[in-house]
């Protein structure tokens, strides 16, 4: 069964959307980067010019997706392996723009986990900052499909790959001319599952369908013309996570989408509260991207120590992790005209369920009910009704990824089909209440099953996050003889605070059960995460064994 689109719906591809809105203001700024000020004429032109250099190497489009099922492809595929930066969303766009699928890259993989990674892919080729060279110099012989890189200057100094060609020289000797192409909303968009609980795997989207599930396109617009009429925001914006991350680069595209300007941190290695403060107070931003509280605590922290003009900041949307209600609260007493948004998607489903607060009071894991999204049965085989008793699935219907690269065996367990409709299950455990509230109780993939019952460590690390001590927390399960698992947070206490394990307890059993408090805590000085603020939660089991050993 080939993935033919529905002929009812808009098509439009992100590129072809890109070039309207830049004939339209050509002059206006569209990317801003340390000292590069490009605008949407210049990255225009650079996009294009990557493009064609791309097709220059016989990259492209070879089997159209009429032709193809849904966890198969027809395209080359550009593994991204870039810090963020200007060049990361030129890639992505010049990607688009010569028909050739990109997709993220973690660049703190080790070379077992790129390899991995790049042949799973079946990478044909690789856009790399030069600090990464050395360990991708060090897979080559076990990447055959490999054999265009282009490899990105920075400060390491690192020499130019064998066979590579420095990004700038590509474009340069590339014509800027539209290429000749016919651009596709069909064509792929990839973005690689983190693998914090399990391998990575490519979810493919259909680029037209992206631009309106995760890059934040109009839902009812049927043509360019349609786009542009809504592209009218004009906001000035900052994603503060990497761009290697979903979120970080879905905000870029969301911002463009609406003709706006995406402005890059200069210290794309790390987050530096003092770089993204400044750079609002500067460039005079209207909207902030954050990753859940792992971003949220140095910020305000930075807001603490330090006086800036804000007064240009409208909202600040927290994507990809859980941002608890006293940060919401605490961000409202330092900014308390700016509106926070807590947003909820996945990669397998794009944006689904948002909360926004703009007072003094916020709530962690519950949203309002939107459309096509639904809460299934366990057993994935009818949907529930508001005030529903049994715990479900949180699903998405309507536009969606077509599933995962090579692997229809987990595309039809995480993409089922009811009644004649195709949902999209990432893996959320949800209730719906008689007034549409969803209560998110977390991820199933890192329950723990304890005495018989299922806690959910994302529950337990809300009710831990809001005593005033915690400036950060885990919480995984361990052996047990007792409870089969049993529940232990891992926790990192604020500076100048000392751990007292009694009033952690105390105030996590005024939000849960108490059959879901830890048994233990593990005091660290710092919790491992992904750059993007997400747990590593195989980290934190290992801990908590090792300080039972």
């Amino acid at each position: 069964m080939s993935s033919t689109p529905d002929t009812n719906i808009a098509r439009v591809s992100v590129a072809e959307l890109h070039e309207a809105i830049a004939a339209l203001q050509p002059d206006k700024e569209c990317l801003i980067f340390r000292d590069q000020r490009l605008t949407w004429s210049d990255v225009t032109e650079r996009t294009r010019r990557l493009a064609n250099y791309l097709i220059a190497q016989n990259l492209g489009c070879h089997t159209e997706r009429e032709h193809l099922l849904g966890h198969e492809s027809g395209q080359d595929h550009l593994a991204i392996y870039l810090h963020n930066g200007n060049e990361y969303l030129e890639t992505m766009l010049g990607s688009f723009k010569a028909r050739v699928a990109p997709f993220n890259v973690n660049y703190r993989y080790v070379a077992e986990e790129l390899t991995y990674l790049l042949n799973d892919s079946q990478a044909t080729a690789i856009v790399v900052h030069s600090q990464f060279a050395p360990i991708l110099l060090e897979v080559l012989p076990n990447l055959p499909r490999l054999r265009v890189i282009i490899q990105v200057r920075d400060g390491s100094a690192n020499e130019l790959l064998p066979g590579a060609v420095w990004y700038e020289d590509a474009l340069e000797q590339s014509l800027a001319t539209k290429p000749d192409v016919v651009w596709s909303g069909d064509d792929l968009y990839i973005l690689y599952t983190g693998g914090t609980t399990g391998m990575p795997k490519g979810v493919l989207w259909r680029n037209a369908d992206a631009l309106t599930e995760c890059f934040g396109g109009s839902k009812t617009a049927v043509s360019v013309e349609d786009f542009l009429a809504e592209a009218t925001t004009g906001l000035r914006a900052i994603a503060s996570p990497p761009f290697m991350h979903g979120a970080g680069h879905w905000v870029s595209f969301r911002i463009w989408n609406g003709g706006g300007t995406v402005i890059v941190q200069s210290t794309p290695e790390r987050l530096d509260p003092h770089d993204i403060w400044s750079l609002i107070e500067r460039e005079k931003v209207n909207f902030l991207l954050i990753v859940g509280d792992a971003f949220a605590r140095p910020l305000l922290d930075g807001l603490t120590s330090q006086s800036y003009d804000l007064s240009s900041l409208l909202s600040i949307l927290s994507g990809g992790a859980p941002l608890s209600a006293h940060l919401k609260i605490e961000f409202h007493t330092h900014l308390p005209s700016v509106i926070v948004i807590d947003g909820l998607g996945s990669s397998e489903a794009g944006g689904q369920l948002a909360q926004v607060t703009a007072g003094g009071t916020a709530t962690t894991g519950t949203f309002s009910l939107q459309e096509q999204n639904h809460i299934l049965s366990e057993n994935l085989d009818s949907v529930l009704e508001p005030g529903h008793e049994e715990l479900g699935w949180l699903a998405k219907s309507g536009r969606l990824a077509l599933g995962y690269f090579g692997d229809p065996v987990k595309t039809a367990r995480t993409y089922p089909i009811i009644d004649g409709v195709r949902y999209a299950v990432p893996g959320d455990r949800a209730k719906v209440t008689t007034d549409l509230m969803v209560e998110l109780h977390g991820r199933d993939s890192v329950t723990i099953n304890s005495g018989g019952e299922k806690i959910f460590a994302e529950e337990v690390e809300a009710a831990i996050k809001g005593h005033p001590s915690v400036y950060d927390c885990v919480v995984a399960g361990r052996p047990s003889d007792r409870w089969g698992n049993e529940v232990v947070a891992v926790v990192r206490i604020r500076q100048g605070h000392t751990p007292d394990t009694e009033s952690l307890l105390s105030h996590a059993a005024e939000h849960i059960a108490r059959y879901k408090l830890p048994k233990a805590f593990v005091f660290v000085n710092e919790i491992s995460r992904s750059p993007s603020g997400k747990a590593d939660y195989r980290w934190a089991k290992q801990m908590a064994i090792d300080a039972q050993q």
